[in-house]
């Protein structure tokens, strides 16, 4: 089995890439060069395959028939700046999406996992929402994912391309870090607390996010990417099927690191967030046996470990 994972030195990419990595699994990192691809093809030791992100070369080797499977979690990300930049957002995560979907057909791929988001459901009014749910996007990135998933089950329905959607929610843990482009608010005041900055908190606090550590999302891109049966198209929640407010989270940093009320502040809601995630997992459950084995208290302690291992704080 060979793999591809696109966006391979981003968060999710990296961690799964270590997965493999140990596990022996051979695969291949696609991302567009900066530090993080540096580090992680040193940490690595020599991995079985890479290259830079560069569409037109990735899907050349896709059609040579190099690949069982593509991971695709390469995106342009964050909701803010798909509301800042529309455009250029739509071209990065409809266009290329397609580009590979063609070039995996050429290259007789297996299965195509494209990484979605939790934010396709939009302000959703029951909860935990299910698959079969409609899908409400209240910002650009949330709608080009749908699109992207559309596209998806178009390819398996039209061209017989085996597809899957993966409804990541808000995933955190080691290998993400403040400054990140898909931090987590755990992230992003872990960084506070390492520089001595305020931890922002945006609303009153109460909104509340089905926060899912990263181990329990790479065990289930794996379990995916085993899967015997076609998934023609499908999409899954992969979260931890609970929810947590972000006064909670608060709450845990003021005890840990001592914090005053000098250290954190509120700030307007940011447009395109919604006021809660909370995603089903009993189909992934039923159909793929997925279990979150870290739960969000553990996962955040050892998110802070990392952390604390790898930075001085003040």
């Amino acid at each position: 089995m060979k793999i591809l994972i696109t966006g391979g030195a981003g968060f999710i990419g990296q961690n799964l890439s270590l997965y493999c990595h140990k596990n022996n699994i051979d695969f291949t990192v696609a991302d567009n060069s900066g530090d993080n691809f540096i580090d992680l093809l040193s940490l690595l030791n020599n991995p079985n395959g890479h290259l830079c992100w560069d569409t037109s070369d990735v899907c050349k080797r896709i059609e040579t028939g190099e690949f069982d499977v593509v991971v695709h979690l390469a995106a342009v990300p964050r909701v803010p700046y798909s509301i800042e930049y529309p455009v250029e957002t739509t071209k990065e995560n409809i266009v290329k999406v397609v580009e590979l979907l063609d070039a995996c057909i050429k290259g007789k791929v297996k299965r195509f996992v494209f990484a979605s988001s939790s934010s396709v459901y939009g302000d959703a009014e029951t909860f935990p929402v299910t698959e079969d749910m409609p899908l409400n996007p209240i910002s650009p990135y949330a709608l080009q994912k749908k699109t992207s998933e559309e596209f998806c089950r178009l390819y398996s329905n039209l061209y017989g391309l085996d597809t899957v959607c993966l409804r990541f929610f808000t995933v955190f843990g080691p290998l993400q870090t403040g400054d990140n482009a898909y931090a987590t608010v755990i992230c992003s005041w872990l960084d506070a607390v390492k520089n001595g900055g305020e931890l922002k908190l945006y609303g009153d606090g109460n909104q509340s996010r089905d926060f899912c550590y990263i181990d329990n999302v790479v065990d289930a891109i794996i379990k995916t990417v085993d899967h015997k049966e076609k998934f023609k198209g499908d999409s899954f929640n992969v979260s931890c099927g609970n929810t947590t407010t972000c006064n909670e989270i608060l709450d845990w940093f003021v005890k840990r690191y001592k914090l005053d009320k000098s250290r954190y502040s509120k700030y307007p809601v940011r447009m395109g967030d919604v006021k809660c995630t909370h995603g089903s997992i009993d189909k992934i459950q039923d159909v793929m046996n997925y279990r979150p084995e870290i739960d969000i208290w553990a996962g955040l302690e050892k998110t802070a470990e990392w952390y604390e291992s790898i930075m001085v704080y003040e």
